[in-house]
């Protein structure tokens, strides 16, 4: 086989990847979906996944704005990036671009789950600390007025691995 044919083989096994999307929400998509974009972004380079993720807020009260200098700051620690991230306002044509929406907590679970359309909507909304403690529905705490940035971060990092078997197998 020359390199030509080599090349193109890549070529078609790339386009045939299928593609898993992603999206992170919380109240201002500030704190903790960032946190959540920027961890999963960062496995899915490690891992060589296929998947694409975003995150955004229900509120879109910090629509433009970078993420919480406290959330760039803990993701920093760990070696990620988030700088880049802007605030935007979760839309109901979310549900179309996206195959999973993970709520950060209850109120923005309920508050995506009013938004949908259908069933198959619906289908696509999950809290993402049940993942990692399935049926609990246990909440991400927002750190912005209680602070934990880093508890936060490293519950964000737990769930998300899981995730991503979960989602994967």
């Amino acid at each position: 086989m020359n390199n030509l044919s080599c090349g193109l083989l890549l070529d078609y096994s790339r386009s045939n990847r299928i593609i898993v999307k992603v999206l992170m929400v919380c109240l201002g998509n500030i704190c903790r979906s960032p946190i959540a974009h920027g961890i999963l972004q960062n496995r899915i380079e490690q891992k060589g996944l296929a998947w694409e993720v975003d995150s955004a807020g229900t509120s879109g009260w910090h629509d433009g704005e970078m993420p919480d200098r406290r959330s760039i700051e803990v993701a920093k620690n760990y070696d990620i990036d988030i700088s880049r991230q802007k605030s935007r306002k979760f839309v109901v044509s979310d549900f179309d671009t996206y195959d999973h929406i993970i709520a950060m907590d209850a109120s923005n679970y309920n508050n995506i789950r009013a938004l949908a359309r259908d069933d198959s909507d619906k289908s696509k909304v999950s809290m993402l600390l049940n993942y990692l403690y399935p049926g609990e529905n246990r909440q991400v705490p927002d750190p912005y007025y209680e602070g934990g940035f880093d508890v936060v971060f490293q519950m964000i990092e737990k769930s998300v691995d899981k995730m991503i078997d979960s989602i994967s197998s």
